[in-house]
Parts: structure tokens; C-alpha cells; sequence
């Protein structure tokens, strides 16, 4: 799965996404010490435990040329989360995964970002199938795999150190995504 990296840039009507740089820090340890932001993502992390994450995801676009894309919000330049590619070992396949600021939820932020993500892994990656794991309490990253047009198809325990393991996985091809992406685009807002 490496690709070259060439620093991949992607715009959408209100969003860029790019790799993680040293300057998103900050955004990403504010993102990562909310406690109900972070609930379904492994909990409140301090500043030393966040950075050990960011360096993962940095470290990820290092060796495997992707990761999630640091998502800025366009109007203001402001680091508003992470959403986009994301297969450590032993996760159960190719994952397009999101995380916004909570108080960037209801802007449709997860869904513009993450549309653009799918299309970019199945363009530019060659992946055939994307899947979303998601906690099954996690009603607001339900509703925004349902937008993205995907479907669950079973349930799954999560690799160390994920905490809680427990995840319904999302599904979908690209054929599906392709066929039904005109309906994600209506629901971006």
C-alpha cells in the first residue's frame, strides 16, 4: 500500500485537506483533551499522550504515503480536525476514519471531508473498498457513514490500543461509492 509521497492537497467548497504538519499540533492536543469529542476515539489524551498520536499519523504518511489529512477550515485557516485514510496492523481493512473539533460538530464538516477522502483513496490509491469503524453508541459517526451511502456489515473487535474495541464496520465498494456519490454530494451541509 505505499504510494510516493507528493504531498497530496484537497479541496472542497469549504475545507482543505493535507497531510499533518509540526503546526497542527496544537488543534489536534485541544481536539484530543475534549471529553466528549474524544469518547469514541479512545478518550481524553494529555499533551505527551496526543503527541505520540499525531507523530503516528505523520509517521503513517511518512512510510506508508497516506494517512488522515489535517482539515482546515478554508475561511479561516483554522485546524478543525483529522478525517481520511487510517490502516494500522491488525485493523480489520481499509478505513476511511474522522475526527472533528466538537464545537465544529453539525456543520457538516465530517462528511465533505470525508467525501473527498473516499474519492482521493479510490482515485489516487486504487483502493476497491473503504470501511468506517464505529462504536455502536457513536450516533453522530452513524449518521455520517449512512451520508457517506455506507451500510454495516458486521461487527468487530479493534486492535490495542483502541479503547472501546468494540465497533460496528461501515462498508462499502468503490462501484457503490461511485454509483451512489451524487447523493453524499446533496448532503454535504
Amino acid at each position: 500500500m505505499m504510494v510516493p509521497r507528493d504531498e497530496p492537497m484537497l479541496e472542497t467548497a469549504r475545507l482543505i485537506l493535507r497531510p499533518t504538519r509540526a503546526d497542527d499540533f496544537d488543534g489536534w492536543a485541544a481536539m484530543m483533551a475534549n471529553p466528549e469529542g474524544t469518547e469514541f476515539i479512545g478518550g481524553v489524551q494529555s499533551r505527551p499522550v496526543a503527541w505520540r498520536g499525531f507523530l503516528s499519523m505523520a509517521g503513517a504518511w511518512s512510510i506508508q504515503g497516506f494517512a488522515m489529512f489535517s482539515v482546515i477550515e478554508k475561511e479561516t485557516g483554522r485546524w478543525v480536525g483529522r478525517v481520511g485514510p487510517w490502516v494500522p496492523d491488525g485493523w480489520p481493512g481499509p478505513e476511511i476514519g474522522w475526527a472533528i473539533m466538537r464545537d465544529c460538530w453539525g456543520r457538516g464538516y465530517a462528511v465533505e471531508s470525508a467525501a473527498a477522502a473516499i474519492d482521493w483513496v479510490f482515485d489516487h490509491l486504487g483502493w476497491t473498498e473503504v470501511i468506517h469503524t464505529i462504536h455502536p453508541r457513536n450516533t453522530a459517526s452513524q449518521a455520517v457513514a449512512r451520508k457517506l451511502g455506507a451500510e454495516v456489515r458486521g461487527t468487530t473487535l479493534l486492535p490495542e490500543p483502541v479503547n472501546p474495541p468494540e465497533a460496528d464496520v461501515w462498508h462499502q465498494t468503490r462501484e457503490e461509492w461511485r454509483a451512489r456519490r451524487h447523493i453524499a454530494e446533496g448532503m454535504l451541509l
